[in-house]
C-alpha cells in the first residue's frame, strides 16, 4: 500500500492528545452530540459535534467549519443495515449514478470481513463508491447531510483541535492498533483511548475514505497494517489497482475492494 506522509518539522508536528483549547470548547459547546438510529434498526451511530479551527493541508491552510463525526469508524452492523434495505445493483454495471441515485453493494465473492470479527468490527474493504451510497442512502432517509469528511476535516479532528503533535511507541500503544500491536488484523472499534474531541480509532485501525483538496476520494490515516511512523493525521493512500489484485472480476468490482482490508470510513453530519 502506497503512503504518502507529508514531512513536517518538530515545531508543527509534536501531539499532545487529549488537550483542546478553551475558546475550541466553546465552539463545540454550540452543538450537542446526539445518536442517530439507523432506518428500521435498532443500530445507533454516535455524533460528536467537532468545533471550527484552520488546518496545513500540504501547502494550503484550510478553513474547516464545525461539524458533527461519528465517534468511530462504521461498523459492520450499521453497514448492514444499508446493504439489507434494498435490491444491490447489477455485479457489473459500470454506468455512472446520478448524483440522486442511491445504489447498493453487489453481493461480495470475498468474505468482506475475512472473518476477523463483524458486529462491533469496522466495515472494510470498502471502494469509495460503497461509502458514497451508503452517505446518500442516510442522508435520503434521514433529511440530513452525511457524507465522509474533506481531508482537511478528517486532519483536523484526527489533530484534536491541536497545533502541536507528537506520536511516539506509548501515545500509540494507548490510541491506536498498528504493526506492533495489531497482529496483522482489524480490531473492535472504541476500544482504545479517545482523543481531544471524543474521537476513537483516529490514529489507527482501519484507514477511512475522505475527499481531498482536488475532490479526489483519499484514505487518510494510519492502519492496523502500518508501522509506527505512518500514524500521523498527514498520512494518505490513493486508490490502487493492488487493491484489487486478487479479485477475478472483469471488469473489477466498484464496491468491493477484494485486498484492501485497510479500507474503511467515518461518517460526517453538517450542522
Amino acid at each position: 500500500m502506497t503512503r504518502l506522509i507529508a514531512p513536517v518539522s518538530a515545531a508543527t508536528i509534536a501531539i499532545a492528545i487529549g488537550v483542546v483549547t478553551t475558546s475550541d470548547a466553546r465552539s463545540a459547546q454550540k452543538l450537542v452530540a446526539y445518536a442517530e438510529t439507523l432506518p428500521d434498526s435498532t443500530v445507533k451511530v454516535q455524533m460528536l459535534p467537532i468545533p471550527p479551527g484552520t488546518v496545513k493541508v500540504g501547502s494550503k491552510t484550510v478553513a474547516v467549519k464545525p461539524f458533527f463525526m461519528s465517534s468511530t469508524e462504521v461498523p459492520w452492523e450499521a453497514f448492514d443495515v444499508f446493504i439489507n434495505s434494498g435490491e444491490p445493483s447489477k455485479a457489473y454495471d459500470q454506468t455512472e449514478f446520478a448524483p440522486d441515485v442511491v445504489a447498493r453493494p453487489s453481493r461480495s465473492y470475498i468474505l468482506p470481513d475475512k472473518g476477523w470479527g463483524h458486529n462491533g468490527y469496522p466495515a472494510i474493504n470498502l471502494s469509495h463508491t460503497s461509502v458514497e451510497m451508503f452517505c446518500r442512502w442516510l442522508s435520503q432517509k434521514t433529511k440530513k447531510k452525511y457524507r465522509i469528511p474533506t481531508e482537511a476535516e478528517w486532519q483536523w479532528a484526527c489533530q484534536g483541535g491541536l497545533k502541536t503533535w507528537k506520536m511516539d511507541k506509548a501515545t500509540a500503544e494507548k490510541h491506536a492498533w498498528y504493526a506492533d500491536n495489531a497482529d496483522d488484523v482489524t480490531h473492535p472499534v472504541g476500544k482504545k483511548a479517545q482523543n481531544a474531541y471524543g474521537l476513537f480509532d483516529m490514529l489507527g485501525n482501519v484507514g477511512e475514505w475522505a475527499t481531498d483538496l482536488e475532490g479526489k476520494p483519499v484514505v487518510c490515516g494510519g492502519t492496523f497494517e502500518d508501522d509506527l511512523d505512518a500514524l500521523t493525521p498527514t498520512t494518505r493512500s490513493y486508490y490502487s489497482p493492488e487493491w484489487q489484485m486478487g479479485d477475478p472480476q472483469i471488469p473489477k468490482s466498484r464496491w468491493w475492494l477484494s485486498d484492501a482490508p485497510f479500507a474503511g470510513f467515518r461518517l460526517v453530519c453538517e450542522p
